[in-house]
């Protein structure tokens, strides 16, 4: 039987905690050799301070019962990933449509801006505006999400 690494048994733990949470989900986790700890969640309608901080006693209880790391020697920190951060997950581009995102391509790192109007497990449809004034046309564009580099939300004030 395989040992699992500490991220995967983190990940194993956190997929437990969540089982009861179906609108909850990881977008990562990220184990430093400093024993810091950082696991980002997001949902589908929101991720509530709440949760974060329910979630986070009950895996710092998990880490320390276990023996993982002693009491004080680990940092642990759980939330959502913050809007400045890419989107990695179709759940997280079916959570954004409607939204305006900037999208950087893997091939060529050719960047589209326009609004998302779909998502499905293998691909994003953009609304994407080309030409200036008049001139201007708006064009569908479909990218699948193993093409995309990063897709970051674009904030409007």
């Amino acid at each position: 039987m395989a040992v699992l690494s500490e991220k995967e048994q983190i990940e194993l733990w956190i997929a437990e905690i969540l089982a009861d949470k179906p609108s909850l989900f990881v977008v990562s986790v990220k184990v430093k050799s400093t024993k810091d700890v950082k696991v980002y969640i997001d949902g589908d309608d929101g991720f509530p301070i709440a949760e974060a901080v329910s979630i986070n006693r009950r895996l710092y209880k998990l880490i320390e019962e276990t023996g993982m790391y002693e009491a004080g020697t680990f940092s642990l920190e759980v939330s959502s990933p913050g809007i400045t951060e890419p989107l990695k997950l179709t759940r997280q581009f079916i959570k954004n449509i409607g939204r305006d995102i900037e999208v950087i391509l893997k091939k060529d790192e050719v960047t589209l801006l326009g609004k998302l109007m779909e998502a499905t497990d293998g691909e994003v449809v953009l609304e994407v505006k080309e030409g200036k004034g008049k001139k201007a046309v708006i064009k569908t564009v479909t990218v699948l999400i193993d093409e995309i580099k990063s897709a970051i939300v674009q904030i409007k004030f």
